[in-house]
């Protein structure tokens, strides 16, 4: 469903009754992530998936600015709001973890219990957090260059999703032109934006979170595993998995042991 949230519209999708939990997907993905999880949950969940500002069917304003955490930190307190929800638990991926520790460190009332699947708190260096805003904005001009079917090619190649290689060809498929829904300039300004580069470092902030916390991360991902034990030193009530066998994306590699875990823990 299209709802209006502060001055843009966000794609929702929403299914189940009873406990509320909130996810959230990464950067190029939408809502649409979720399914595979969502039709494996338990029906007693009710589930809220939007797809972020600048993915999917939801609106991708020109202003770089309005992506900025704290503006997609106030969407989701909007969203939750006009769905008369108090308080939710939240899973987020990636891009999607960085937004759920900033919705959480921003308010943490309104968060039950908080499930980060190979995120980060930002960069605490300012000159390594300076050098990564660069990086991001020459991606988001060859985002606008370059095309939106380039862009992907080229993302799908990294050597951070190259776990994903033995994946099902329909599912890398699935995910490919899922990818390929995505408005070219809403990557683009999500990149300026929420970019990893540009947001606030949480740090400093994470051993006053009293939230409970599970970090998950996949084996073959060297980078996310350093920073989930780095995380959960830093925070006061945190849990960490790392999952043989995958790399980035946990939820899509192993799908299984993920909602395993994540229903362990969320049954707290």
């Amino acid at each position: 469903m299209l709802l209006p949230i502060n001055d843009i519209t966000l794609n929702v999708e929403q299914s189940g009754t009873g406990r509320p939990l909130l996810l959230l997907h990464g950067f190029t993905g939408s809502a649409a992530t979720w399914m595979p999880l969502i039709a494996a949950l338990p029906p007693h969940f009710r589930i809220i998936a939007p797809d972020l500002i600048g993915h999917g069917r939801s609106d991708s304003p020109p202003d770089a600015q309005r992506y900025r955490m704290e503006r997609c930190v106030a969407d989701l307190l909007a969203l939750l709001d006009a769905l008369e929800i108090a308080r939710a638990d939240v899973l987020g991926y990636s891009m999607g973890g960085r937004l759920a520790l900033q919705l959480a460190v921003a308010a943490p009332e309104r968060v039950g219990a908080l499930v980060l699947e190979s995120s980060s708190p930002g960069i605490a260096d300012a000159a390594e957090r300076h050098a990564r805003a660069a990086a991001d904005e020459a991606l988001a001009d060859s985002i606008m260059r370059e095309g939106l079917a380039a862009f992907v090619e080229l993302w799908e190649r990294l050597p951070l999703f190259a776990s994903q290689d033995v994946l099902p060809d329909d599912t890398r498929a699935r995910l490919h032109a899922q990818r390929l829904q995505n408005d070219p300039g809403g990557l683009a300004n999500s990149l300026r934006g929420m970019g990893t580069g540009n947001q606030e470092s949480l740090w400093d902030r994470l051993s006053r979170l009293d939230v409970q916390t599970l970090l998950i991360a996949g084996a073959l991902d060297a980078k996310y595993c350093a920073l989930a034990h780095q995380i959960a030193v830093a925070l006061p009530n945190a849990r960490t998995v790392i999952v043989p066998n995958a790399g980035h994306a946990v939820h899509l590699e192993q799908p299984n042991v993920f909602l395993n875990n994540v229903l362990e823990f969320l049954d707290i």
